[in-house]
């Protein structure tokens, strides 16, 4: 499904800060066009509409789905509502990239994953540091053995925000915590590099009125017996950087999560930077995935795969777990559609 000319046609599911930041990306993919929006009101989608000279603002959620010019949804509301969202449109017969974290916890990953297998479509979770230019290096690095055998990784992820419980990084029924918005970073890192993980322990700090974390660290090991430490806070100012070390030297990747710049250090050579920066904000290379695939008739990004995105809702799950945290799904009723 694309227009006469083999552009993806998007609509985008929300219109918060995330789905802003995803437009600027899609201004910069030659194989995009964003045709609607879709929100809970339609005053607020027609906003959005008019801000990106988008052609059709919807006012709910389920008119964007049963859009007949959209080909694929970004799904850009709140943690929660990922999973009821991404099912709307499966089912409606749409291609999605949803927002990470992909869902609340596995077994809504794997609703989402059936859903799209059912529908024939294609799904991928929106982890977008995957896709960067300079990740794409660092993974061409340690595969061709610049730094010997990797050993070990190290990764953090924190900012100091203005504490305020009704804030979604801090409210429990909107997906809040460090875990889930800022966790998953160094968590896909991790396994993305050293497989399937085993959590060995994990500590956190918990927000003022106890719902939901504002600092966790996280010790795993992979298949191969390589080990690695990562740590999110929402509550302090992380130095956001990643290591990968090895036997004969190590890769950083400062500011990991949005990365521009790749510096290789080798046992006995000066230290190697390899700049690469952004076309645009980072995110249009997420979304040329998704066009590459799709026209493909792939269901699956090979670059992050479902497998890949139930893992980490695994891993997740058992982080979460260790510290007895449980966060209540919302009710269909409270699930704006």
């Amino acid at each position: 499904m694309t227009d006469e000319n083999g552009v993806l046609r998007w609509g985008v599911l929300g219109t918060g800060g995330i789905a802003h930041s995803f437009m600027e990306g899609l201004r910069a993919t030659p194989t995009a066009r964003v045709t609607a929006v879709g929100s809970r009101t339609w005053e607020r989608a027609q906003e959005f509409a008019a801000a990106w000279d988008v052609p059709r603002a919807h006012g709910s959620y389920a008119e964007l789905a049963a859009d007949p010019d959209v080909d694929v949804v970004y799904v850009a509301t709140p943690h929660p509502w990922h999973h009821p969202h991404t099912l709307l449109c499966l089912n409606a017969g749409k291609h999605v990239l949803v927002e990470k974290p992909m869902a609340m916890n596995a077994l809504q990953a794997a609703e989402m994953t059936g859903a799209a297998r059912d529908n024939g479509v294609f799904l991928m979770e929106a982890m977008w540091t995957r896709f960067l230019p300079a990740h794409r290096l660092a993974r061409e690095l340690v595969a061709d053995g610049a730094i010997g055998e990797l050993r070990q990784i190290s990764a953090e992820f924190g900012v100091n925000a203005p504490y305020d419980p009704d804030h979604r990084l801090f409210n429990a029924d909107l997906g809040g915590g460090a875990l889930l918005d800022l966790g998953v970073y160094p968590l896909m890192l991790a396994s993305w590099y050293l497989g399937e993980l085993t959590v060995v322990g994990a500590t956190r700090r918990l927000s003022p009125d106890h719902m939901v974390d504002t600092h966790t660290t996280v010790l795993v090991r992979g298949e191969q017996g390589a080990t690695a430490t990562l740590s999110c806070a929402s509550l302090t100012t992380l130095p956001d950087r990643a290591v990968l070390a090895g036997t004969r030297g190590r890769v950083e990747l400062p500011l990991f999560w949005a990365a521009t710049e790749v510096v290789l250090h080798r046992e006995g050579r000066e230290p190697e930077t390899f700049e690469r920066p952004f076309r645009a904000n980072g995110y249009e290379y997420e979304a040329e995935e998704v066009a590459r695939c799709v026209a493909a008739g792939l269901s699956q990004s090979p670059d992050m795969p479902w497998e890949e995105s139930l893992r980490l809702a695994a891993l997740t799950d058992k982080v979460r777990d260790m510290g007895g945290l449980v966060y209540s799904a919302p009710t269909v009723k409270a699930v704006p559609l």
